[in-house]
């Protein structure tokens, strides 16, 4: 099928705005169907069609914040007709991708990226004096984190040519923490402060040197209650607000900003959810959707009447919070999303959204935990990574006993490769001091809390999955954790499976299906990775043949624990490992990429048979 093209002349707004209906309309006919990032994308497309409009973006490249809002961009890049398999397995990615489309220049899932990206550009072509100037589109919830003002102050001294697009809704993903987010929503709503400063230029040209030295006093002082002086003073050409809506509002001030030659940000305020009345607005339920029905808004799949891991979490750490006052709680810009919102209503002063600041999250929890406060900080495992040296110095150096509650551990599915929870196991491993577990299902998962509510020497981490652990509740009673303590939960057979965390569950489905092939197994939940159970050597001593699973990646992983700890025992046992192969995992529907990587029930039964020789 021939793919759409647009005719986006700068100067025919009429046409722009029709382009913009067009790229609402198959937004909304797409991720009604496949589920996305909606509001966001939506709330940018205005700003991204005069971008198209006006630059060449292989020349200019277009670098995206976190990418969920460039849908617009996906489409006007010759992917029209692929947009419908956005998010699905071997199609579409929800973000930018490079090697989907040359016209994505950086891949991105994670914010506050793009103003030290393009620095990065607009450096290069500095030394290759080439010709053109990075473009980043960032949104409000994007300046929360270190990493921009680690950009800005670089850019504001070198003064690079840029042009950075504020997209301000007032909303990142929930609604955005800080004095900075806070200053850009409500001190200037409208032009007056442009078109103030201008009048005021024009009326000191006149006046004489004296009364002019007055009046710039004058002006620099207003521009103290202004958004735009924390840019202006670091360096920062600052141009706005303007209406992130108004086709030619965005195109003059993008050609003026392309006139300058200078680092500029574009201060444009957007409605987060525009051109669909019902999730027009703050409506955080609208940010990343399921399939839903057009016409009424209402989700297509119904609510499952199981507890997630998450909401397993939250109500367990809300019933102990209700009865321990030391128990204190921190989220970076993810309250639903780790069920922490619950627990900041009903307690905001010991429960804290920090913003999209995972490393600043992390470091203020230990000093939390120094004051003699239990902090759990909610995370999922994705975000966790841009906290990686905070837990190493400010947690394990000195033995704090922070409480990190993993969320989204394992493969997550749509969003992919940027979000996949699957490096938490390998480096925390390596961290000293730091106690590694993980639940089985959600009554487990209700211990670990409270395992970790009570463990005070050292810093601690457990992990859950998305959506609900492949064990089904009520398969095995619950027991509490002890600190380095497994669990065997059937001793039959000659050979042993090792599950841990969600890894039991699919363990079990295995031992299911391999029972039906008359070959009895054990299963063993390791329950703790650090430190690892002592008597390991005398469990594991029956079996022949041990297999592993887990929902991380292999290298660095749990059999490889298994396999030190055997081997500073000098023990000899085949140990074969089913966890994550070294590679990034493509995005996808959860179960059909685990069998595109050999993880269902039946490849891993074929798998063990196999090996065992015999045939299925």
């Amino acid at each position: 099928m021939q793919n759409k093209t647009f005719d986006l002349n700068p100067n025919d707004i009429a046409g722009l705005e029709l382009v913009c209906q067009t790229l609402r309309s198959r937004i909304l006919e797409v991720v009604s169907a496949n589920g996305g990032h909606l509001s966001s994308s939506l709330g940018a497309v205005e700003l991204i069609v005069s971008m198209h409009a006006l630059f060449d973006c292989q020349k200019n490249p277009f670098i995206f914040d976190t990418s969920h809002q460039a849908y617009a961009h996906k489409l006007l890049t010759g992917r029209f007709e692929s947009f419908s398999t956005l998010r699905q397995f071997k199609g579409l990615s929800g973000f930018t991708k490079p090697s989907e489309s040359a016209y994505d220049y950086f891949i991105a899932g994670h914010s506050s990226t793009s103003v030290s990206i393009g620095v990065g550009v607009a450096k290069a072509f500095c030394l290759k004096q080439a010709l053109g100037m990075p473009i980043a589109l960032l949104g409000d919830g994007s300046i929360s984190a270190g990493i921009f003002y680690e950009a800005l102050n670089e850019l504001g001294d070198r003064k690079y040519p840029m042009i950075m697009i504020l997209n301000d809704n007032e909303m990142s993903i929930s609604t955005p923490i800080g004095a900075l987010s806070k200053a850009l929503s409500q001190l200037m709503k409208g032009p007056f402060y442009q078109s103030f400063r201008s009048k005021v230029k024009k009326i000191l040209s006149t006046l004489p040197e004296s009364v002019n030295y007055l009046a710039s006093r004058f002006e620099e002082s207003f521009k103290l209650i202004t958004p735009g002086v924390f840019f202006e003073e670091l360096g920062i050409n600052y141009i706005g607000p303007i209406n992130g809506h108004d086709l030619s509002a965005i195109i003059e001030t993008l050609k003026l900003a392309k006139e300058l030659k200078e680092p500029v940000l574009i201060h444009a305020q957007t409605l987060k959810g525009k051109g669909y009345k019902i999730a027009e607005g703050r409506y955080e339920k609208w940010h990343g959707v399921g399939p839903f029905d057009l016409d009424t808004g209402l989700s297509k799949k119904s609510k499952s009447a199981i507890l997630s891991p998450t909401e397993a979490y939250s109500n367990t750490l809300l019933e102990l919070a209700k009865k321990d006052e030391k128990i204190v709680g921190v989220t970076a810009a993810m309250p639903s999303g780790t069920g922490l919102d619950k627990l900041i209503d009903a307690y905001p002063l010991r429960f804290f959204d920090v913003a999209i600041a995972e490393q600043h999250a992390l470091t203020s929890s230990s000093a939390m935990a120094k004051e003699g406060f239990k902090p759990f900080v909610s995370i999922y495992s994705t975000f966790l990574q841009r906290a990686y040296d905070s837990i190493v110095h400010d947690a394990c150096i000195s033995s704090l006993p922070i409480k990190l509650a993993i969320d989204r551990a394992g493969i997550v599915g749509e969003d992919g490769e940027t979000h996949q929870g699957l490096l938490d196991v390998s480096y925390l491993r390596s961290i000293p001091n730091m106690v590694i577990f993980a639940p089985r299902d959600n009554e487990t998962l209700k211990s670990a809390v409270h395992f970790a509510n009570e463990h005070d020497s050292s810093p601690c981490a457990f992990r859950y999955p998305r959506g609900s652990f492949a064990l089904k509740e009520g398969v095995f009673e619950p027991s509490g954790f002890v600190l380095g303590q497994s669990e065997l939960l059937k001793k039959e057979g000659e050979i042993l499976l090792i599950g841990y965390g969600n890894g039991v569950g699919r363990a079990h489905l295995v031992q299911l299906a391999l029972k039906e092939k008359n070959i009895e197994c054990a299963l063993l939940d390791l329950r703790f990775l650090k430190p690892l159970d002592q008597n390991l050597s005398a469990i594991v001593a029956p079996y022949q043949k041990l297999y592993v699973f887990s929902d991380n990646y292999k290298l660095g992983g749990v059999a490889s624990a298994i396999l030190e700890f055997l081997s500073e025992q000098n023990i000899l046992k085949p140990v074969k490992s089913f966890e994550i192969v070294d590679e990034f995992i493509m995005h996808g529907n959860t179960a059909l990429v685990e069998k595109s990587l050999g993880l269902d029930t039946e490849s891993l039964t074929d798998a063990i048979l196999k090996d065992l020789g015999q045939e299925r």
